[in-house]
């Protein structure tokens, strides 16, 4: 997904003509050219254990990721770039891995089994058939990729125009490229997994730590939807990073970038980088956004039990459309609602238990805890009992008691003279079902609001021109 970076800023366009020659291309792959108005550039990253030229990788490769040695083709990230003709501006689009779409040749599934499935269903029919190894990779990828290619483009309504795909090592390689990337982390994590073990706040990532920020999901309050947007903030600090001096200026960095494109990164064979370079040499950073087409239901659940993403692709359709003729506005966008600026760790929260419920505050407590709320007293409440779960404040209208109660699956907010500040206090009765009652954790509220059950917006938009990476999960 890196390879984005690299297209806006301008690297591409001074260096283009000595990766042409060394650059991994795929053909045949049905893409459009732009007809409608906008270059349709569609990003994938894969878990794929070769480079971009199929060359297994090394063991000491391997063991550096933290990914293990099956063998897969997972498109665990998939990002719709909408860039108008003009190229004054750039909209990346997140797209869950798993959204529920219709995918040919397969019907109803997730959007990331359309490349893995369809190439393993060619591979075997190929194999069968008589074809070599060789022959039934390469054919079979081709296929799984068109079909990656058709899924996308009947969700979006879009034609794709052009493809990139990097790998696991590939986005390795660009981080340390460019010196590694900034990141803000709400809490600390420890998730082994994905090995990521990661101190709350401000820090620099590279190499392996760097993959296993963008590749965590466990252990996330929203799982795979706080992975994309760590995916997306991490994108956006990339952009910054390329396009400070440090990176276009020095011969070193540019030809670090150079071999880990020529290394990792699969480009369509009929993009004309150079002339595409040219058009966005003068991108600012602030034009480059990063958003999440809307959902319907972000915890959704087939007939059969299978967890997914439900999308309607009518809405999905309208919004992409709208990107380039400046109607998903605040009228239009699932994504228009302004991202909280509150500071977790400026409000101190007190948990009082009138549930009876042994060990229920110490659990609200804690799923608090993780997402930077300042611990205050845990205990069981003094006052009159009540009969269900509510938010105290000095302020009831105050951001904090907002997104606290918000947090906590929409609990009510009443006034209490005895808190001052920043200061609340939960109190659990035994109708509290939200995060910490069964071990669960509390997701930070992306707005004021509760969050609604229908149109939900996996996350706000996340543009590349702020000072500093965004705090996230």
């Amino acid at each position: 997904m890196s390879v984005l970076v690299l297209l806006f800023t301008g690297f591409a366009w001074r260096g283009v003509d000595s990766l042409r020659s060394n650059i991994a291309t795929a053909g045949a792959l049905g893409l459009g050219g732009g007809s409608d108005g906008a270059v349709d550039i569609l990003m994938v990253g894969t878990d794929s254990r070769t480079d971009a030229h199929g060359n297994s990788l090394s063991q000491a490769e391997l063991d550096s990721l933290r990914a293990g040695e099956e063998v897969a083709s997972n498109t665990d990230t998939i990002v719709l770039i909408r860039v108008p003709n003009d190229g004054s501006s750039a909209t990346a689009i997140s797209i869950p891995r798993d959204s529920y779409v219709e995918v040919p040749g397969i019907g109803m599934s997730k959007i990331n089994a359309a490349y893995g499935a369809t190439k393993e269903n060619k591979r075997l029919e190929l194999v069968e058939s008589g074809a070599s190894d060789a022959d039934a990779e390469s054919q079979s990828t081709e296929a799984g990729r068109e079909a990656l290619i058709e899924s996308v483009g009947d969700l979006t309504g879009i034609t794709v125009d052009h493809y990139a795909e990097v790998g696991l090592l590939g986005f390795v390689l660009l981080t340390d490229a460019v010196g590694g990337v900034d990141v803000c982390l709400n809490a600390p994590v420890d998730e082994p997994m994905s090995g990521a073990n990661f101190p709350a706040g401000e820090q620099t990532l590279s190499g392996a730590d760097a993959l296993s920020f963008v590749r965590q999901r466990h252990d996330l309050p929203r799982g795979d939807l706080d992975r994309i947007v760590r995916q997306q903030v991490f994108m956006a600090s990339l952009v910054r990073s390329v396009l400070s001096a440090k990176t276009l200026s020095n011969p070193s960095r540019l030809s670090q970038l150079s071999g880990a494109v020529q290394r990792s990164v699969v480009l369509d064979s009929d993009w004309d980088i150079l002339q595409f370079a040219t058009r966005l040499q003068d991108l600012a950073g602030g034009k480059v956004k990063f958003e999440t087409i809307p959902a319907v239901d972000i915890n959704g659940v087939t007939d059969y039990g299978e967890s997914i993403v439900e999308v309607d692709p009518a809405a999905v359709k309208k919004y992409v459309e709208g990107l380039l003729d400046g109607t998903a506005d605040e009228q239009d966008s699932p994504q228009s609602t302004a991202k909280s600026t509150l500071d977790p760790s400026t409000v101190t929260v007190e948990v009082a238990n009138d549930s009876g419920i042994d060990g229920l505050a110490n659990g609200v407590a804690s799923s608090l805890g993780q997402l930077g709320y300042t611990g205050g007293t845990i205990g069981n409440y003094e006052g009159s009992s009540l009969s269900s779960s509510a938010i105290q404040a000095a302020d009831p209208d105050s951001d904090a008691a907002r997104e606290v109660a918000a947090a906590l699956g929409g609990l009510p907010i009443s006034f209490d003279d005895t808190l001052t500040g920043n200061t609340l206090r939960v109190v659990l009765a035994s109708d509290y079902d939200g995060p910490g009652a069964d071990g669960g954790v509390a997701a930070i509220p992306t707005t004021t609001d509760a969050p609604t059950s229908a149109g939900e917006s996996p996350a706000p938009p996340i543009d590349a021109g702020s000072t500093g990476p965004a705090c996230v999960n």
